[in-house]
């Protein structure tokens, strides 16, 4: 199968990749030497799943023959923190065309403490939060090992690796106890983690804000960023804020990172409205930290939150599970001191963006359900919600800062992530789409090519080499020679095609219905 890509300029060639921990920025006001030497269009031959020569080709012939009249050629895009897995729309929709539509080609799971594997027990516990099951699905696969290859057996569109998530993996040894490891349990947590790791996981993610996790201590921390970084995979944080400030969180994990010289991400480090002082300390403690320190955070271009109903609890209620939370409200004497409890709610900026069960209820604002329930006070309208759908519901919570938003998503050690699943096109899908999983990727680069608040070049380093360098994705992540043809033309910030492993899976905004997608696996 050959395909020729003519007319187009190619952003994210030659010399994009850095070595370094942090981005490498331009000089200020500059669009970088690739952005100066694109002006040229060129054409690009792929033969199968690899990129085989760049140049000028008019008279070459191919299978299939692309025009990108003039439009940028970028790698794919890669997310680093997409929730897929979390929902399993891995496998409802193996298509993935939200993310296909915005030029997004590779994308990360087993982020926020959870993942599809280990699983000791062989059940789906630690995602029931999202995916809304009620009871805990049983699989066919235990290790990541044989995860991985249950993936390798079905159709997916997308290229798709994981991280190990700290949460599932602890919470299968301590159940629904919160309390500290001993030393037999935390060396079993070890062998797992390192035996996930040989068979192709990312590295470790982890949700230290969590109910679960709060019991987690530093030696416990250091002991698994030590096995990451001897793999020489990722750490993932989750910092433990809101229950710590945003900067105090912070500062715990860059001690982590510099203590043990593990690649850290931290994952959606957002700026929540009110605590603007807090973010920029933190901000400014990234600012601080040594270019060979290989550090960065994701973050996404809008000020919207996807948040599990139960997070709106007084933390003291959230202790114990599903289960114990549900009971807890339905207990009239109890319900008083949670509702006095619960944090302050902007309600204008709630809307139920999924409801297992209850799929009449997705897209009503909180005043909206404040009438359905009769009654004035949001906080009694979203506990009635809570009840009626068992805790396992979403909200999507405008609650961020946007001047701090734009200052974070062109930060030099800033990702670009969705944190987010795709749905499909499913007409049954059973969840409000937001913009995240829509337009998250669509945004950035009209931020970067309309709106000139970085060099278009930098913005596309963001998505491409740079997450491609840190993961450790040999051959994807720039446009040459050998490397895999994973591809995505926009213009205007239009995208008009995207290619995944040399096949056209998108082309005008349509799904080709073709899954060429592999399983990636991490090789330390």
């Amino acid at each position: 199968m050959t395909l020729l890509i003519k007319h187009v300029r190619i952003l994210g060639g030659g010399e994009s990749n850095r070595s370094s921990g942090a981005s490498a920025v331009p000089p200020s006001g500059g669009s970088g030497p690739d952005v100066a030497a694109a002006t040229d269009t060129r054409d690009v031959f792929v033969s199968n799943d690899k990129i085989s020569a760049i140049g000028n080709f008019s008279d070459k012939k191919a299978d299939e023959v692309l025009d990108g009249q003039g439009g940028w050629l970028s790698p794919g895009f890669i997310d680093v923190d997409t929730e897929s897995d979390h929902y399993l729309t891995l496998f409802d929709h193996p298509g993935q065309e939200d993310f296909l539509r915005q030029g997004v080609t590779t994308i990360f799971g087993g982020l926020g403490g959870s993942s599809l594997a280990p699983l000791l027990y062989g059940t789906l516990e630690s995602v029931r939060k999202w995916s809304g099951s009620e009871d805990n699905a049983n699989v066919n696969w235990h290790s990541m090992g044989e995860f991985l290859a249950a993936i390798d057996r079905r159709p997916l569109a997308v290229n798709f690796g994981t991280l190990a998530g700290h949460g599932t993996m602890r919470r299968a040894i301590t159940g629904e106890v919160i309390r500290e490891l001993t030393r037999n349990e935390l060396s079993v947590l070890e062998a797992l983690l390192r035996r996930s790791l040989g068979e192709g996981g990312f590295g470790l993610s982890t949700n230290l804000g969590s109910i679960h996790a709060q019991k987690t201590s530093a030696a416990e921390m250091r002991s698994l960023a030590q096995i990451v970084r001897e793999s020489n995979g990722v750490y993932a944080a989750n910092p433990r804020y809101p229950a710590k400030g945003v900067h105090e969180s912070v500062a715990e994990v860059i001690k982590l990172a510099k203590d043990v010289g593990v690649r850290t991400l931290i994952n959606h480090l957002v700026p929540i409205r009110g605590a603007a002082d807090d973010y920029r300390r933190a901000l400014a403690l990234i600012d601080g930290l040594p270019p060979a320190l290989d550090f960065h955070f994701d973050v996404y271009p809008f000020p919207s939150q996807l948040l599990p109903f139960y997070l709106f609890l007084p933390e003291w209620v959230r202790a114990g599970g599903f289960e114990v939370m549900y009971a807890n409200l339905r207990e009239d004497w109890l319900r008083e001191k949670i509702k006095k409890d619960m944090p302050p709610i902007d309600e204008g900026r709630f809307t139920v963006a999924q409801a297992p069960g209850n799929e009449f209820l997705i897209g009503k604002s909180l005043d909206d359900l404040k009438a359905m329930y009769g009654v004035s006070d949001g906080r009694n309208a979203l506990l009635n919600l809570m009840t009626a759908t068992k805790m396992r519901g979403i909200a999507l919570y405008e609650n961020l800062d946007p001047a701090l938003v734009s200052l974070a998503i062109t930060h030099p050690r800033s990702f670009i992530a969705s944190n987010a699943p795709s749905f499909g096109d499913s007409p049954r899908i059973t969840q409000l789409k937001s913009e995240r999983t829509t337009r998250t990727f669509i945004r950035f680069l009209e931020i970067a090519e309309r709106e000139g608040m970085l060099p278009l070049e930098t913005a596309i380093r963001k998505l491409t080499s740079e997450p491609a360098r840190k993961f450790g994705l040999t051959g994807r992540g720039e446009i040459k020679e050998g490397n895999y043809a994973d591809l995505v033309c926009f213009k205007n910030a239009e995208i008009k095609f995207t290619i995944v492993n040399g096949k056209v899976v998108v082309k005008d905004g349509e799904f080709r219905n073709v899954f060429p997608g592999k399983t990636l696996r991490h090789h330390g």
